[in-house]
Order: C-alpha cells, then structure tokens, then sequence
C-alpha cells in the first residue's frame, strides 16, 4: 500500500481514515481534527499568508526549527479548519525536502476525496500547494546560505 511512502504521521492520519467506511465517520473525524487546532494569532492572518482559491478564508503560516518545517493555519469553515489541522499534523516536523517530494494523492486513500465537493477538493490542493510552496521557500533560503 502507498501508506508506506507517507511520512508516520501522515501514514497514521490516513490509516484513521480507512477505519471508517461511512463518509458521515470521515466527515465527523475531520471535524475532530479542526476542534484539536492550535488557535493561529489573528496577527498572523495577513494577505501573504492567505491560500488563494479557497472558497472560505485559509490562513498558513510556516517556521523553521532546527531545519524542521512548523506549520499554523486556520480556517472560517469548520470541515475546511479540519483539513488544514489533517494537512498540518501530518506535515509538522518534516524537513521542506520531505515536504516538497509529497504528492498530494494521498487524499484519495484517506477516501475524503469521495465525499468531498469539488471545491473543497480544489481547496485541500490550494492549502497543500501553498504548504509545499513554504517549504520550498526555506530550501531556498537554505540553499542561499540563509537562516
């Protein structure tokens, strides 16, 4: 199974999600894991860090500790927060290369993507994209000789 190439937290998200056949299961554990988010500071939901082509308001911010990637986001819509929260807890502690060699179809083993409307779907892609493009960013600025 793909699950094997996925980082362990990312690995173990979609795990829970196979679990639970039923997309009302999914859909409440989704929502689990937006109640579990770390509040993002209001300062930090600024035009740069806002996920463009997102239906709702998406908000991403991203750290660099000890050349891990740190990730804070939030959401006005509640399943959208629970994405963010999956995205987030699954990226967390990874390095920007581990981050930027994922692909996103692991969404589809989660089996979220059956029940997702299409612009939710096009928005998980948007917040995941602007993630990699963060961590992108950092390799960069690694890569320049910057902190």
């Amino acid at each position: 199974m793909a699950n094997a190439t996925l980082p362990p937290n990312l690995a173990k998200i979609v795990e829970r999600f196979q679990r639970h056949t039923e997309p009302k299961k999914r859909y409440e554990q989704l929502l689990w894991y937006g109640k579990k988010l770390e509040p993002m500071p209001e300062e930090a939901k600024i035009p740069a860090n806002k996920v463009q082509g997102c239906v709702s308001q998406v908000f991403i911010t991203a750290d660099l500790e000890d050349g891990k990637v740190i990730y804070q986001g939030d959401s006005d819509a509640q399943l959208v927060k629970g994405l963010v929260a999956l995205l987030i807890q699954g990226l967390n502690g990874l390095s920007p290369q581990e981050i930027v060699e994922l692909t996103p179809d692991f969404i589809e083993a989660t089996g979220l993507q059956v029940s997702l409307t299409p612009s939710r779907a096009n928005g998980f892609y948007n917040i995941f994209k602007m993630m990699q493009t963060k961590a992108i960013a950092f390799q960069l600025g690694q890569s320049y000789g910057e902190s």
